[in-house]
């Protein structure tokens, strides 16, 4: 059983930073890739950041600059610190992450997911 838990979102006024963290918790024996989604009401849900077990990252254009994604492996914890926030960037952010399990199987999956907003 693998469980992914989020915290760090609020309400915050723009230009305000946030930092989020989501936790991978159980029989993890590689966390691979992790990454940020991010949903706001009525649209699709959108990639924020992502970041593999080496460290190698990638980010929406609309991000670059403002928000920087990292991780502690040994936590198996993947960190999202935002700044410069915009109204527009409300919405739950979710964690993703693809594991390697102890048994050889792989989980991808989601946390809960933790609402960020932000007021003009």
């Amino acid at each position: 059983q693998i469980h992914l838990a989020e915290s760090g979102g609020g309400f915050v006024q723009e230009g305000d930073s946030l930092r989020l963290s989501c936790s991978a918790s159980g029989s993890i024996f590689r966390a691979n890739v992790m990454g940020w989604y991010r949903q706001a009401r009525g649209k699709e849900r959108e990639l924020v950041a992502v970041i593999t077990s080496g460290g190698s990252t990638n980010y929406a254009d609309s991000v670059k600059g403002r928000f920087t994604i990292s991780r502690d492996n040994a936590k198996n914890t993947v960190y999202l610190q935002m700044n410069s926030l915009k109204p527009e960037e409300t919405a739950v952010y979710c964690c993703n992450a693809v594991i390697t399990k102890y048994n050889g199987g792989v989980y991808t999956g989601w946390g809960q997911g933790t609402q960020v907003t932000v007021s003009s």
